[in-house]
């Protein structure tokens, strides 16, 4: 049987590794450039969720914090709320924060994809997330229309 689908997209952003982390793990930074709170208190064994920015409370996202060393390594385990106890459907994301001078180094790995069809969208996903958050890192406002609408996503 071939290894699940993965995922990896580097970005330079800059930035402190310390912001680099806050934006990914504080809630009202990830809502200004995700359209989603990531809501957590980030220990390993936590619950984690991406909950939309709309008022209605749904996450689209659940999953357990695996590792988090800040400012420079998270990981945490991705599902679909409805494959939340099913564990053979998590996929896992690992946020790896190097320094480089005056700038970070985000390399994103997103492993153990259920099938093409899930890297496909999360090949589609990641680059326009991380773009919006280097532009609200490094200019302080996110990119002046969601990256994620563009036609041939």
């Amino acid at each position: 049987m071939p290894d699940p689908p993965s995922y990896v997209y580097v970005i330079y952003i800059e930035s402190t590794p310390e912001t680099a982390w806050d934006a990914l793990t504080d809630a009202d930074l990830t809502a200004v450039y995700w359209c989603h709170s990531n809501v957590s208190d980030w220990r390993p064994g936590s619950r984690w969720e991406h909950v939309r920015t709309d008022g209605s409370g749904v996450a689209d996202v659940v999953g357990t914090v695996v590792e988090a060393d800040r400012p420079t390594r998270l990981v945490t385990t991705w599902a679909a709320p409805e494959d939340a106890e099913r564990p053979d459907r998590h996929s896992r994301v690992t946020f790896d924060i190097r320094p480089h001078g005056d700038i970070v180094r985000l390399t994103v790995t997103h492993e153990d994809l259920n099938d093409e069809g899930e890297l496909a969208d999360v090949a589609g996903g990641w680059p326009a997330v991380l773009s919006n958050l280097k532009s609200l890192v490094e200019t302080g406002s996110p990119l002046p229309q969601d990256p994620w609408l563009v036609p041939g996503h």
